[in-house]
Protein backbone atom coordinates (compact mmCIF):
# COMPACT_ATOMS: atom_id res chain seq x y z
CA UNK A 1 0.00 0.00 0.00
CA UNK A 2 1.51 3.33 -1.00
CA UNK A 3 2.25 5.91 1.62
CA UNK A 4 -1.27 7.93 2.05
CA UNK A 5 -0.31 11.49 1.15
CA UNK A 6 1.05 10.57 -1.78
CA UNK A 7 -2.34 10.67 -3.32
CA UNK A 8 -3.22 14.28 -2.20
CA UNK A 9 0.67 16.11 -3.05
CA UNK A 10 -1.02 18.45 -5.80
CA UNK A 11 -3.83 19.43 -3.63
CA UNK A 12 -1.43 20.08 -0.74
CA UNK A 13 1.47 21.84 -2.95
CA UNK A 14 -1.64 24.19 -4.09
CA UNK A 15 -2.87 25.06 -0.50
CA UNK A 16 0.08 26.32 0.40
CA UNK A 17 4.33 26.01 -0.27
CA UNK A 18 5.95 25.74 2.61
CA UNK A 19 4.94 28.18 4.78
CA UNK A 20 7.93 29.89 7.39
CA UNK A 21 6.45 31.54 10.22
CA UNK A 22 7.77 35.00 11.95
CA UNK A 23 9.49 34.02 15.42
CA UNK A 24 7.18 35.55 18.17
CA UNK A 25 7.42 35.76 22.04
CA UNK A 26 4.46 33.22 23.52
CA UNK A 27 3.00 36.43 24.55
CA UNK A 28 2.55 37.97 20.63
CA UNK A 29 1.22 34.55 19.84
CA UNK A 30 -1.35 34.58 22.68
CA UNK A 31 -2.48 38.00 21.87
CA UNK A 32 -3.41 36.93 18.17
CA UNK A 33 -4.72 33.20 19.05
CA UNK A 34 -6.80 35.24 21.19
CA UNK A 35 -8.81 36.41 18.06
CA UNK A 36 -8.74 32.79 16.68
CA UNK A 37 -10.10 31.51 19.39
CA UNK A 38 -9.37 27.95 19.01
CA UNK A 39 -7.02 24.88 17.80
CA UNK A 40 -7.77 21.77 16.53
CA UNK A 41 -5.53 18.96 17.44
CA UNK A 42 -5.16 15.56 15.75
CA UNK A 43 -2.95 13.18 18.14
CA UNK A 44 -2.48 9.74 18.50
CA UNK A 45 0.53 10.07 20.53
CA UNK A 46 -1.10 10.50 23.94
CA UNK A 47 -4.58 8.68 24.99
CA UNK A 48 -7.85 10.25 24.83
CA UNK A 49 -7.91 11.16 28.46
CA UNK A 50 -4.18 12.70 28.48
CA UNK A 51 -5.02 14.49 25.28
CA UNK A 52 -8.58 16.06 26.77
CA UNK A 53 -6.35 16.69 29.96
CA UNK A 54 -3.65 18.74 28.37
CA UNK A 55 -6.09 20.32 26.06
CA UNK A 56 -7.95 21.62 29.63
CA UNK A 57 -4.69 22.64 30.69
CA UNK A 58 -3.85 25.05 27.94
CA UNK A 59 -7.06 26.27 27.72
CA UNK A 60 -6.86 27.32 31.31
CA UNK A 61 -3.27 28.84 31.25
CA UNK A 62 -4.88 31.21 27.55
CA UNK A 63 -8.43 31.69 28.44
CA UNK A 64 -10.20 32.19 25.56
CA UNK A 65 -8.55 29.75 23.01
CA UNK A 66 -10.45 26.09 23.06
CA UNK A 67 -9.04 22.87 22.35
CA UNK A 68 -10.62 20.12 19.99
CA UNK A 69 -9.01 17.44 20.15
CA UNK A 70 -9.35 14.53 17.92
CA UNK A 71 -7.45 11.24 19.05
CA UNK A 72 -7.29 8.14 17.09
CA UNK A 73 -4.43 5.44 16.57
CA UNK A 74 -1.20 6.45 14.36
CA UNK A 75 -2.16 5.10 11.14
CA UNK A 76 -5.79 5.88 11.88
CA UNK A 77 -4.99 9.78 12.41
CA UNK A 78 -3.09 9.94 9.45
CA UNK A 79 -5.59 8.12 7.32
CA UNK A 80 -7.94 11.49 8.84
CA UNK A 81 -5.40 13.76 7.83
CA UNK A 82 -5.04 12.79 4.10
CA UNK A 83 -9.03 12.37 4.35
CA UNK A 84 -9.23 15.61 4.61
CA UNK A 85 -6.25 17.11 2.27
CA UNK A 86 -8.21 14.67 -0.79
CA UNK A 87 -11.62 16.49 0.19
CA UNK A 88 -9.36 19.76 0.11
CA UNK A 89 -11.01 20.47 3.97
CA UNK A 90 -8.22 22.60 6.03
CA UNK A 91 -9.28 21.30 9.80
CA UNK A 92 -6.07 20.50 11.50
CA UNK A 93 -3.77 22.95 13.31
CA UNK A 94 -1.71 21.19 14.59
CA UNK A 95 -0.66 16.82 13.76
CA UNK A 96 0.66 14.97 16.97
CA UNK A 97 2.23 11.39 15.42
CA UNK A 98 3.79 8.66 16.66
CA UNK A 99 5.32 7.33 13.23
CA UNK A 100 7.75 9.70 12.44
CA UNK A 101 7.59 8.65 8.82
CA UNK A 102 4.84 10.07 8.60
CA UNK A 103 6.06 13.58 9.66
CA UNK A 104 8.98 13.29 7.47
CA UNK A 105 6.81 12.97 4.65
CA UNK A 106 4.48 15.36 5.59
CA UNK A 107 7.84 17.78 5.75
CA UNK A 108 8.77 16.95 2.65
CA UNK A 109 5.54 17.29 0.85
CA UNK A 110 5.53 20.77 2.36
CA UNK A 111 2.47 20.13 4.16
CA UNK A 112 4.34 21.41 7.61
CA UNK A 113 4.78 25.00 8.84
CA UNK A 114 8.40 25.89 9.52
CA UNK A 115 8.74 27.68 13.03
CA UNK A 116 10.50 28.15 16.15
CA UNK A 117 8.74 27.97 19.18
CA UNK A 118 9.61 30.44 21.75
CA UNK A 119 10.32 27.96 24.74
CA UNK A 120 12.32 25.02 22.15
CA UNK A 121 15.67 25.96 23.97
CA UNK A 122 13.65 24.40 27.71
CA UNK A 123 13.72 21.34 26.31
CA UNK A 124 16.08 18.17 27.61
CA UNK A 125 19.33 18.10 26.18
CA UNK A 126 18.57 14.50 24.11
CA UNK A 127 15.31 16.56 22.76
CA UNK A 128 17.58 19.36 21.30
CA UNK A 129 18.98 17.44 18.42
CA UNK A 130 15.23 15.75 17.46
CA UNK A 131 14.17 18.59 16.42
CA UNK A 132 14.66 19.63 12.52
CA UNK A 133 12.51 22.96 12.50
CA UNK A 134 9.27 21.57 11.04
CA UNK A 135 8.63 18.99 13.59
CA UNK A 136 9.38 18.79 17.29
CA UNK A 137 9.59 15.50 19.64
CA UNK A 138 7.10 16.13 22.34
CA UNK A 139 6.80 12.44 23.94
CA UNK A 140 9.42 9.88 23.93
CA UNK A 141 7.93 6.66 25.38
CA UNK A 142 10.22 3.74 24.50
CA UNK A 143 8.83 0.28 23.27
CA UNK A 144 10.10 -2.20 25.81
CA UNK A 145 8.74 -5.36 27.27
CA UNK A 146 6.89 -6.21 30.09
CA UNK A 147 5.46 -9.46 32.89
CA UNK A 148 2.95 -10.05 35.11
CA UNK A 149 4.65 -10.41 38.90
CA UNK A 150 1.81 -12.45 39.84
CA UNK A 151 2.54 -14.98 37.16
CA UNK A 152 5.97 -14.77 36.00
CA UNK A 153 9.28 -14.40 38.31
CA UNK A 154 12.14 -12.21 37.32
CA UNK A 155 13.74 -14.73 36.56
CA UNK A 156 12.04 -16.24 34.26
CA UNK A 157 10.94 -13.19 32.49
CA UNK A 158 11.74 -12.32 28.84
CA UNK A 159 15.48 -10.54 28.53
CA UNK A 160 15.20 -9.95 25.09
CA UNK A 161 12.80 -9.49 22.07
CA UNK A 162 13.36 -12.88 21.17
CA UNK A 163 12.67 -14.60 23.97
CA UNK A 164 8.33 -13.72 23.53
CA UNK A 165 9.06 -16.39 20.58
CA UNK A 166 9.64 -19.36 23.06
CA UNK A 167 7.43 -22.15 22.97
CA UNK A 168 6.92 -21.75 26.66
CA UNK A 169 4.70 -18.16 26.64
CA UNK A 170 2.57 -20.04 23.98
CA UNK A 171 -1.30 -18.22 24.48
CA UNK A 172 0.71 -15.80 26.85
CA UNK A 173 2.22 -13.03 25.04
CA UNK A 174 0.27 -9.76 23.76
CA UNK A 175 1.69 -7.01 20.93
CA UNK A 176 0.08 -4.76 19.05
CA UNK A 177 -0.75 -4.71 15.29
CA UNK A 178 1.36 -2.19 13.34
CA UNK A 179 -1.41 -1.59 10.72
CA UNK A 180 -3.01 0.49 13.55
CA UNK A 181 -0.33 2.08 15.63
CA UNK A 182 2.42 3.92 13.91
CA UNK A 183 5.03 3.22 17.36
CA UNK A 184 3.90 -0.36 16.90
CA UNK A 185 4.44 0.19 12.91
CA UNK A 186 8.29 1.40 13.75
CA UNK A 187 9.22 -1.57 16.48
CA UNK A 188 8.13 -3.74 13.83
CA UNK A 189 10.86 -2.60 11.18
CA UNK A 190 12.97 -2.95 14.08
CA UNK A 191 12.07 -6.71 14.63
CA UNK A 192 12.69 -7.10 11.43
CA UNK A 193 15.77 -5.43 10.72
CA UNK A 194 17.56 -7.40 14.01
CA UNK A 195 15.70 -10.16 13.27
CA UNK A 196 13.94 -11.15 10.11
CA UNK A 197 10.88 -12.91 8.80
CA UNK A 198 11.83 -15.57 11.54
CA UNK A 199 10.80 -13.54 14.42
CA UNK A 200 7.53 -13.24 13.16
CA UNK A 201 6.79 -16.31 12.45
CA UNK A 202 7.80 -17.46 15.90
CA UNK A 203 5.75 -15.07 17.45
CA UNK A 204 2.61 -16.10 15.68
CA UNK A 205 3.50 -19.67 17.08
CA UNK A 206 2.39 -18.73 20.24
CA UNK A 207 -0.75 -17.25 19.15
CA UNK A 208 -0.17 -13.85 21.09
CA UNK A 209 -3.22 -11.24 22.03
CA UNK A 210 -3.06 -8.27 19.59
CA UNK A 211 -4.29 -5.04 19.92
CA UNK A 212 -5.04 -1.87 17.76
CA UNK A 213 -2.89 0.25 20.08
CA UNK A 214 0.47 0.28 22.25
CA UNK A 215 -1.73 0.64 25.02
CA UNK A 216 -3.24 -2.34 24.46
CA UNK A 217 -0.40 -5.02 25.71
CA UNK A 218 0.42 -3.51 29.10
CA UNK A 219 -2.51 -2.88 29.94
CA UNK A 220 -3.92 -6.48 29.68
CA UNK A 221 -0.62 -7.70 31.17
CA UNK A 222 -1.34 -5.83 34.52
CA UNK A 223 -4.81 -7.21 34.28
CA UNK A 224 -3.59 -10.77 33.93
CA UNK A 225 -5.03 -11.52 31.00
CA UNK A 226 -1.75 -12.48 29.63
CA UNK A 227 1.56 -13.03 31.09
CA UNK A 228 4.11 -11.08 28.90
CA UNK A 229 4.69 -8.83 25.84
CA UNK A 230 5.75 -5.42 24.39
CA UNK A 231 4.71 -2.76 26.16
CA UNK A 232 4.73 1.08 25.76
CA UNK A 233 7.02 2.43 28.72
CA UNK A 234 4.37 5.05 29.76
CA UNK A 235 1.46 2.81 30.45
CA UNK A 236 3.41 0.49 32.18
CA UNK A 237 5.16 2.73 33.94
CA UNK A 238 1.42 4.28 35.23
CA UNK A 239 0.48 0.72 36.37
CA UNK A 240 3.71 -0.17 38.42
CA UNK A 241 3.18 3.66 40.01
CA UNK A 242 -0.32 2.67 40.65
CA UNK A 243 0.81 -0.55 42.64
CA UNK A 244 -0.31 -2.91 40.02
CA UNK A 245 1.03 -6.35 39.16
CA UNK A 246 3.41 -5.26 36.28
CA UNK A 247 7.17 -4.87 35.65
CA UNK A 248 9.35 -3.03 33.17
CA UNK A 249 11.90 -5.35 31.31
CA UNK A 250 14.69 -2.89 29.13
CA UNK A 251 15.21 -5.82 26.44
CA UNK A 252 18.89 -6.24 26.07
CA UNK A 253 18.65 -6.15 22.51
CA UNK A 254 17.41 -2.32 22.74
CA UNK A 255 14.54 -0.97 23.38
CA UNK A 256 12.58 1.01 20.12
CA UNK A 257 12.53 4.41 21.25
CA UNK A 258 9.23 5.92 19.87
CA UNK A 259 9.40 9.67 19.61
CA UNK A 260 6.50 11.36 18.99
CA UNK A 261 6.32 14.37 16.88
CA UNK A 262 4.01 17.65 16.80
CA UNK A 263 4.22 20.15 13.90
CA UNK A 264 1.82 23.03 12.74
CA UNK A 265 0.27 22.30 9.42
CA UNK A 266 0.76 24.83 6.57
CA UNK A 267 -2.48 25.55 5.96
CA UNK A 268 -3.78 25.86 9.49
CA UNK A 269 -7.16 27.63 10.10
CA UNK A 270 -5.28 29.29 13.46
CA UNK A 271 -1.92 29.33 12.88
CA UNK A 272 -1.04 31.35 15.92
CA UNK A 273 -2.72 29.40 18.25
CA UNK A 274 -1.65 26.20 16.57
CA UNK A 275 1.70 27.80 17.13
CA UNK A 276 1.29 28.52 20.68
CA UNK A 277 -0.19 25.19 21.84
CA UNK A 278 3.17 23.57 20.20
CA UNK A 279 4.94 25.37 22.35
CA UNK A 280 2.88 24.28 25.60
CA UNK A 281 3.29 20.77 24.56
CA UNK A 282 7.23 21.04 25.02
CA UNK A 283 6.70 23.34 28.26
CA UNK A 284 6.72 22.72 31.67
CA UNK A 285 2.93 22.54 32.36
CA UNK A 286 2.58 20.03 30.13
CA UNK A 287 5.25 17.56 31.01
CA UNK A 288 4.21 17.68 34.53
CA UNK A 289 1.02 16.08 33.78
CA UNK A 290 3.18 13.71 31.13
CA UNK A 291 5.35 12.55 33.87
CA UNK A 292 2.19 11.80 36.19
CA UNK A 293 0.99 9.66 33.49
CA UNK A 294 4.15 7.57 33.60
CA UNK A 295 5.49 9.40 30.56
CA UNK A 296 9.13 10.62 30.07
CA UNK A 297 9.45 14.80 30.58
CA UNK A 298 10.67 16.70 27.45
CA UNK A 299 11.11 20.07 29.53
CA UNK A 300 14.18 20.36 31.41
CA UNK A 301 12.41 21.57 34.18
CA UNK A 302 10.49 18.46 35.23
CA UNK A 303 12.16 15.23 36.50
CA UNK A 304 11.58 11.64 35.26
CA UNK A 305 8.98 9.43 37.45
CA UNK A 306 10.11 8.28 40.49
CA UNK A 307 11.07 4.10 40.20
CA UNK A 308 11.77 3.80 36.35
CA UNK A 309 14.73 5.03 34.40
CA UNK A 310 15.39 7.61 32.50
CA UNK A 311 15.91 7.68 28.88
CA UNK A 312 19.63 8.08 29.46
CA UNK A 313 19.83 4.85 31.33
CA UNK A 314 17.47 3.12 28.83
CA UNK A 315 19.73 0.68 26.03
CA UNK A 316 17.91 1.54 22.80
CA UNK A 317 18.05 0.50 19.29
CA UNK A 318 16.77 2.35 16.38
CA UNK A 319 16.57 2.87 12.67
CA UNK A 320 17.64 5.76 10.42
CA UNK A 321 14.66 7.91 9.03
CA UNK A 322 15.29 5.93 5.62
CA UNK A 323 14.81 2.95 6.95
CA UNK A 324 11.90 4.44 8.69
CA UNK A 325 10.07 6.26 5.47
CA UNK A 326 10.64 3.02 3.47
CA UNK A 327 9.59 0.15 6.14
CA UNK A 328 6.40 0.57 7.69
CA UNK A 329 4.19 0.10 4.76
CA UNK A 330 5.79 -3.33 3.94
CA UNK A 331 6.09 -4.35 7.22
CA UNK A 332 2.04 -3.92 7.73
CA UNK A 333 2.03 -6.21 4.11
CA UNK A 334 4.50 -8.40 5.92
CA UNK A 335 2.50 -8.66 9.46
CA UNK A 336 -1.10 -8.80 8.08
CA UNK A 337 0.58 -12.12 5.78
CA UNK A 338 1.46 -14.15 8.90
CA UNK A 339 -0.92 -13.65 11.29
CA UNK A 340 -3.98 -12.45 9.12
CA UNK A 341 -6.36 -8.80 9.92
Amino acid sequence: MKRLMALATATVLALALGQTATAQTADELYAKAKEEGEVTWYVSQFSTGLAEDLGQIFSEKYPGISVNVIRATGQVIYARLAQDVRAGVAQADVFSGTDLGHLHELRDQKMLMEFTPPDADTVRAPFKDMQPGFWYATTANPTVMAYNTEQVSAEEAPKNWTDLTDPKWKGKVAVTHPGFSGGAGSWAVLMKKLYGEEFFTGLRDNDPYIGRSLIDPPTVIAAGERAVGIAVFSVAARNKIAGNPIEIIYPTDGSKLSLGGTAVLANAPHPNAAQLFVNFIIGKEASERMVENGMLPISSAVEPPSGVRSLEDIPTADLSEDELVKGVQPIIEEWRDTFGG
